[in-house]
């Protein structure tokens, strides 16, 4: 048995800021996948995976018992499949903010969920959130409180363009150029991110006036104009807000940044080769690189190894 594939994404705009309503645009990244598998014989990982679903299982069957007006699953299949020995066999690395359980998620969805929402069907903008409503409540088992956005994202294949938290379309994208000089390139920063305490950090933080202040007035005004940039195509824009971006993420969500990437970051800033922003909640995994200039970008960072996501 082997289910569709499901990819990863990457929140190119909006962390953090969607939790306060900022503006936010997410991505399809098809570098990496998962999907649903049963084999004869399971490795270590398949095993780890399948433990995995049996308390996912669960978890399941009290959301719809809680909420059936939510959704409901086939869950005598699901369970059969999972005794069955079925795991997520997945490329997507985990704890590196390119929604690893949002493509479980998506799949468990697909093949389980009684009248699902197909990719098919006229997608609305209720059946948007119906979908997010329940990507949310679904990926809360993995997350503590997750926005449903990785597993909407993954489902659908499409990019994703958050106006504010009950407002979200599928969106287009300016088309890639394989000759062009700008790039957005990812940064592996060898250590596994941890999304809660991250977003506990950031909670914390909101208490304090100063904080929030920063946010409306700073963080979330250049995150906005950044999504707009980028969907209008205006290049020039977008690095101007990329880089004040770029400041205030220094500045203000230093426990966000690993450490030996402190200085990295200012030297993007300082020499304009690059800007680095978060990837998810940061605190690990990969970081996100925007450049006018991806040979000088290279050449600037050329301890780390750069994986191109988007070329324009």
């Amino acid at each position: 048995m082997k289910g569709p594939l499901f990819y990863s994404k990457i929140l190119l705009f909006g962390e953090y800021g969607i939790i306060k309503d900022s503006k936010g645009l997410s991505i399809p990244y098809n570098f990496y996948n998962g999907a649903l598998k049963v084999d004869e014989n399971p490795s270590e990982e398949a095993v780890k995976s399948n433990a995995s679903l049996k308390r996912f299982v669960s978890y399941l069957k009290d959301l719809q018992t809680e909420q059936p007006e939510l959704v409901t699953f086939n869950l005598e299949a699901l369970k059969a499949d999972v005794e069955r020995g079925m795991y997520f066999d997945s490329s997507i690395p985990q704890g590196y903010g390119v929604g690893s359980s949002g493509a479980l998620v998506a799949a468990i969805y697909d093949k389980y969920a009684h009248n699902k929402i197909t990719v098919l069907e006229n997608l609305t903008r209720e059946k948007l959130l119906q979908l997010k409503a329940i990507f949310s409540q679904m990926e809360s088992f993995f997350h503590g409180k997750s926005s449903g956005l990785d597993p909407l994202n993954s489902y659908l294949s499409l990019p994703i363009l958050i106006n504010s938290k009950d407002n979200i379309e599928p969106t287009g994208i300016p088309s890639q150029s394989a000759q062009g000089k700008g790039a957005v390139f990812l940064i592996d920063s060898g250590i596994v991110g941890e999304t809660a305490p991250m977003v506990n950090i950031f909670m914390e933080n909101l208490k304090e006036e100063g904080f929030r202040k920063m946010l409306k007035s700073q963080f979330i005004k250049y995150t906005d104009a950044c999504v707009e940039n980028f969907l209008h195509g205006d290049m020039k824009s977008l690095f101007a807000n990329t880089k004040k971006l770029s400041k205030v993420v220094l500045n203000n969500f230093k426990p966000m940044i690993p450490e030996q990437f402190h200085q990295v970051w200012q030297k993007g800033i300082d020499t304009n080769d690059y800007y680095l922003k978060l990837c998810g909640s940061g605190g690990g995994g990969y970081i996100l690189g925007f450049t006018q200039d991806l040979e000088k970008a290279k050449q600037s960072l050329k301890d780390y190894k750069l994986e191109v996501v988007y070329q324009f």
